[in-house]
């Protein structure tokens, strides 16, 4: 796991500046973009892991995972 990550074309990391949003970029970090966190559930983002076709993000209200970048979260477990 990692703040950083590698997901499909994307790499998506945890934003250096506040632990509760996330960023994707599309051109190997040249540019950030804000990922839609909305429905995360409001808490820290901890870590993130490349999970195949999804992104997992372990956070301080549980663990949540999205299969389109970020539109749309939803809590594991």
């Amino acid at each position: 796991m990692g703040q950083m990550i590698k997901w499909k074309e994307y790499l998506v990391r945890i934003n250096p500046n506040d632990s509760t949003k996330m960023q994707f970029s599309a051109d190997n970090g040249t540019n950030w973009n804000e990922m839609y966190v909305t429905n995360i559930g409001g808490g820290q983002i901890l870590d993130l892991t490349d999970n195949g076709d999804e992104i997992l993000a372990t956070t301080s209200k549980g663990l949540f995972y999205t299969k389109d970048r970020g539109y749309n979260w939803n809590k594991r477990g």
